[in-house]
């Protein structure tokens, strides 16, 4: 059986080389960029909004226990039923369960990382249920049967044309073109007989506010507001790190994402849910469940050291500047949270041991702290999952290799005659020359290396002290 690791490295070196994926990628990516940079201004102090921000996470983090018990008092309030599942499992069954008792045939979903995170798709299918999700990225990769290939942007990996050959395929309405508008008209008059058809509606959330008892989702389409209006039973999946203080935090975190994700002033559709349809109103659902998940969380919030990465707002913004997600793709983590987030709380959600090779797929360039807008430490925290990593099970050449390595690196003698002898030592080296017969390792099969420099740094100076 293949492990993540190795899937890990057979699918990064079949993608890197990809030359028109990358491109692609990049084209999204410059477009992202400019707008980002355009919106920040528009911030009176955007490195102040970044440290209110980061302070309010790390206050609703280190007192999740309090803002989580009155969020739920104030939902069930309201006639709401609060669930809480410690696990994926416990999760899909609670959310299995109510679809059972509605007789349910056909489940509509607006866009949910939580539900990716717990394979909640392949559950329902399983158990027989039609699901179709309403995000028009979301339902372009289902049709595919491809996993999300972007915290925010699903199939930005794929073309206008190929996406209207997917849709050629799966004999939808034909589109006259292949033009964005003509290919979303396709999708809206499939999902609107889906909207009506749906027995239940499935949700995430970006925010769940502790004061009011409201869970806050922020959308472009407005097709999470039509799955939570017209189905009679509407299920919200909610991470419990999901949780900020007070009502007035979205007047910063609101804006603060659109930014971050994707570039915008404010997200088009803002909708704040409290509760099922009360006396007197017009729409909304009869029955609201909200299932809080855990799912090692909790585990990750013991951790005083790197409990902050609960803090992560889900904007994907440093997937956006992070240089290998710009060049192994998001497919190729195999899991729900790629790029450094994913690399940072995926060996916490996932297992150290298994997962501990995505954090060693970065360049510790610090990009992503540096852009992410609640000011998470994750290049750090990389090196911190390395550290644990190796603390925990320890491999003994590399070991050895560190303990030949260090007496060299601290004698200045040794260092520069090791310096030298490198120069003549990389014209044989067989990983550099291409010498290995493992493909993998032969390192210069997509790439130039620099030769050595001549004269080291040190011997340039004491030239010119001369």
């Amino acid at each position: 059986m293949s492990s993540a690791s190795t899937n890990f490295d057979v699918d990064s070196e079949r993608v890197a080389p990809d030359l028109k994926h990358r491109a692609i990628i990049q084209a999204a990516m410059g477009k992202y960029e400019v707008s980002r940079d355009q919106r920040k201004a528009f911030f009176q102090d955007w490195e102040g909004a970044r440290n209110l921000a980061a302070r309010t996470k790390f206050e609703s983090v280190n007192h999740l226990d309090t803002h989580l018990e009155q969020f739920a008092r104030l939902m069930e309030s309201r006639g709401t039923k609060v669930h809480w599942a410690s696990n994926a499992h416990q999760a899909r069954e609670i959310i299995l369960k109510i679809i059972r008792d509605k007789d349910a045939k056909v489940v509509v979903k607006s866009k949910a990382m939580t539900s990716e995170e717990i394979h909640l798709n392949d559950a329902m299918e399983k158990a027989g249920f039609e699901v179709v999700e309403s995000d028009l990225g979301e339902y372009i990769v289902q049709l595919r049967k491809e996993p999300p290939y972007h915290l925010v942007f699903p199939a930005m990996h794929l073309t206008r044309g190929q996406i209207k050959e997917t849709f050629d395929k799966e004999d939808l309405h034909d589109s006259p073109s292949d033009s964005p508008e003509d290919l979303t008209m396709v999708a809206r008059r499939v999902l609107r007989q889906k909207y009506v058809q749906a027995d239940v509606g499935i949700t995430g959330a970006n925010f769940a506010i502790a004061e009011t008892g409201m869970i806050s989702i922020t959308e472009n389409e407005g097709n999470a507001r039509l799955t939570a209006a017209l189905p009679k039973t509407m299920i919200s999946l909610v991470g419990i790190e999901k949780v900020l203080p007070r009502l007035q935090d979205l007047a910063l975190f609101l804006p603060m994402l659109a930014v971050a994700g994707a570039g915008q002033s404010l997200t088009c559709y803002n909708t704040m849910y409290s509760g099922p349809r009360q006396p007197g109103e017009a729409d909304g659902p009869e029955e609201y469940h909200v299932v809080m998940l855990d799912n090692h969380r909790t585990a990750l919030l013991s951790d005083a050291e790197q409990r902050d990465a609960l803090g992560c707002i889900r904007c994907g913004a440093c997937l956006n500047v992070c240089p290998i997600f710009r060049n192994i793709g998001g497919h190729a983590y195999g899991t729900v949270y790629g790029g450094p987030i994913g690399s940072v709380i995926t060996p916490h959600l996932r297992g150290l041991q298994d997962w501990k090779h995505l954090s060693f797929a970065s360049s510790l360039c610090g990009a992503c702290t540096e852009t992410c807008p609640v000011k998470i430490d994750l290049h750090h925290h990389l090196l911190r999952n390395r550290r644990n990593a190796s603390h925990a099970q320890s491999v003994w050449w590399q070991k050895q290799a560190f303990k030949w390595f260090a007496p060299i690196a601290n004698d200045p003698g040794l260092w520069s005659l090791i310096t030298k002898l490198s120069r003549f030592g990389q014209k044989f080296h067989g990983l550099v020359k291409g010498g290995r017969a493992d493909p993998a390792q032969n390192w210069t099969k997509t790439r130039e290396l620099p030769q050595i420099a001549k004269q080291s740094f040190r011997e340039w100076m004491k030239e010119q002290e001369k």
